[in-house]
């Protein structure tokens, strides 16, 4: 394989991030990629491009893309006044699973981490998801944390 590429996201990538957010089985069916470049995500995107502590990636295999992630850099008094990297979206197409490409997103994700000063990376995973919690772990990810949402 030769080396997968990350760069950010641009609105011509909106189709593919939604598409995989829509063929997502565990997701509630609420996201249209038809729908991708309408204003509520042409919204989100522009909140996310114009915030520095917000980074929404493509990853690109032959300058095609393969995958999606977001990663957010929250400053907080825990561990010393250190910063933490939450990394959500992942997904990567179908077709291109078991290629070790979500492995390589990761390692980015923690470099990136790394060089912007977090002392933790996070994330979290729907409970359904048996072979992602396997593959964070893999990874050295523990599930020290009982995650809440409340949908409003």
């Amino acid at each position: 394989m030769s080396d997968l590429a990350i760069r950010n996201a641009t609105t011509d990538d909106l189709p593919f991030i939604v598409g995989l957010i829509a063929h997502d089985t565990v997701l509630d069916r609420i996201d249209d990629p038809a729908d991708a470049h309408g204003p509520d995500y042409l919204a989100a995107f522009e909140a996310i491009a114009a915030d520095p502590n917000q980074l929404l990636l493509i990853a690109e295999f032959d300058a095609a893309a393969v995958g999606t992630f977001q990663l957010t850099f929250t400053p907080g008094i825990f561990r010393r006044g250190g910063w933490r990297c939450t990394i959500e979206g992942v997904h990567v197409s179908p077709d291109h699973r078991n290629r070790r490409i979500g492995e390589k997103m990761m390692a980015w994700a923690v470099q990136k981490a790394k060089e912007r000063g977090c002392t933790m990376v996070q994330l979290t995973s729907n409970k359904k998801r048996a072979d992602a919690h396997r593959f964070y772990e893999r990874l050295g990810f523990s599930r020290s944390h009982e995650g809440f949402k409340l949908y409003i």
